[in-house]
């Protein structure tokens, strides 16, 4: 491992862990050094700290997070990053609300501390230009790396003890510049328009100076060359169980359980919660009975609907290591879920996303990579993470509640990683699902909300304010062409009414759950 300390801009000592020190060019930028750090010490990890700071950094725990050599880490003390909160006008992401008390997934990098392995660093030097702005260069390679497999992290305990901090923060020029440099040429229009709607301020002069500069989102990386080995040892064989809820979907779901019947690795325990709100109503499903299954099932029948409700019955009687999170009309392959076990024990992480497609659907996603979302019917989630995690009611019925599960998991610290192998055929059965219409809160309001209250409810609970804001903006533009009022100064005021009633109920489901 080698450290690189510096203070204002400068280089100021490079040493080892054995604190031997290494003579150095102190007049080349900073960027320019850890890329010639990079070249001297090809198989090492490359730490960069702020001397405010050398006190406080814990050299032994970087050793323990980079389990391989495709991570990068960094953070920084205090509530804001270098880019300014405004980037949330134009990101729409779960990367940008970082929760500084775990480890949480972000492309925001900080000058402040940081590490990332010499072989990530040789493998892009050739791609990105070597800003002059420290800062700018580590966001710019994370940004730009992260979804191509590099995983990067917010990392608390960099850090320890009680600190003063050191301000590192981009100016507007920066801000309009990065929006440039690594977004669409349309978000930078947006940029300025919610600065002038929601701040009243004109960024005439920062959307200019983006003219002076190329995107950088076309440019070429590839990191595949660098195998991820990791050094955190899992164990031979876990245990999974599998949980399905199930509501009028019969057939759908004994194809499932064949499915699981013929896996080369077979679950524990099937965990079925078949729902149906007829109160006379009986199970259907007498398959489960009279059929003999190499595994366990523990089936539920409830007349209480809801796919939330329905998880969180299954997950109270998960007893094995992992969960497997499936719905009722999907199709596997018979060595997926040994397929499973190889990539838990290859990438010891605790909740993985699985690429989950239509028939005639071309897979768009082809690495491994940081997911920004989670899939409730796709998904497979260590026992251990999910202590207190549940699948929030406040969502029953509506849309959010796998997006709002895989923030919970984020929050403690899990990362939610996407494979794109094994993957899931998704039938979309035309029949079950939500066919028994539930009444809800708003749906005898004459001003109908508008998004609908569960998707703002994960608005205001994950999202920050500029976030919301942008999300705002963005909606009132793509919901113009499909609505009835073309006057734009009327189909505004009625836009007005529908966002104010849904933040009403969203407020309300979030009280009252």
């Amino acid at each position: 491992m080698v450290i690189l300390y510096h203070c204002h801009n400068k280089i100021q000592e490079v040493v080892t862990t054995k604190h031997q020190k290494i003579d150095v060019d102190k007049n080349v930028t900073l960027v320019k050094a850890l890329h010639n750090l990079a070249n001297q010490f090809p198989n090492e990890i490359i730490v960069w700290c702020h001397l405010d700071y050398k006190d406080y950094l814990d050299l032994k725990v970087i050793k323990t997070i980079f389990h391989h050599n495709k991570i990068m880490l960094s953070y920084h003390p205090g509530d804001h990053q270098f880019l300014d909160e405004r980037i949330g006008y134009v990101e729409e992401s779960v990367f940008i609300n970082i929760n500084k008390k775990v480890s949480y997934p972000t492309w925001q990098m900080s000058s402040a501390v940081g590490a990332i392995h010499a072989t990530v660093l040789l493998e892009i030097k050739n791609s990105i230009a070597l800003d002059s702005n420290f800062d700018y260069y580590l966001n710019s390679l994370a940004k730009l790396a992260m979804p191509l497999g590099l995983f990067c992290y917010s990392e608390p305990r960099l850090l320890s003890g009680e600190m003063k901090l050191t301000n590192s923060k981009a100016d507007m020029f920066t801000l309009f510049k990065f929006v440039k440099q690594h977004y669409k040429m349309r978000w930078v229009f947006l940029l300025v328009l919610n600065i002038w709607l929601y701040e009243k301020k004109i960024m005439l002069l920062p959307f200019l100076y983006t003219f002076c500069f190329g995107k950088r989102t076309n440019i070429s990386i590839n990191l595949d060359a660098i195998t991820v080995q990791s050094s955190k040892k899992g164990l031979d064989k876990t245990t999974i169980d599998v949980i399905i809820p199930t509501i009028g979907r019969k057939s759908y779901l004994y194809d499932v359980l064949c499915d699981l019947r013929n896996q080369t690795q077979l679950p524990k325990h099937v965990i079925v919660v078949e729902q149906n709100p007829v109160e006379e109503s009986v199970s259907e499903l007498d398959y489960l009975i009279s059929e003999s299954w190499p595994f366990k099932i523990l089936h539920t029948f409830t007349h209480q609907t809801g796919a939330c409700h329905a998880r969180n019955i299954a997950l109270k009687q998960v007893k094995s290591d992992w969960v497997f999170l499936a719905d009722d009309d999907i199709v596997i392959e018979n060595n997926f879920l040994a397929k499973i076990n190889h990539t838990i024990n290859q990438f010891p992480y605790k909740a993985f996303t699985f690429r989950c497609y239509l028939k005639g659907e071309t897979k768009v996603f082809n690495k491994i990579i940081q997911w920004g979302t989670f899939g409730s019917g796709c998904s497979i989630v260590n026992m251990e993470s999910l202590n207190g995690s549940v699948f929030s009611e406040a969502y029953e019925h509506g849309f959010g509640e796998d997006s709002d599960f895989g923030m919970q998991l984020r929050n403690k610290g899990i990362d939610v990683i996407y494979l794109p192998e094994p993957s899931i055929l998704h039938l979309k059965a035309s029949i079950g699902g939500f066919r028994t219409k539930p009444k809800l809160l708003w749906q005898d309001e004459d001003v109908q909300p508008k998004p609908s209250p569960t998707v703002m409810l994960f608005q205001l609970l994950h999202k920050t304010k500029t976030q919301q804001l942008g999300y705002k903006t963005l909606l009132f533009l793509k919901y113009y062409n499909k609505q009835s009022i073309k006057k734009p100064f009327k189909y505004y005021r009625a836009f007005k009414k529908q966002w104010s009633q849904s933040l009403n109920y969203a407020n309300q489901l979030k009280n009252n759950f």
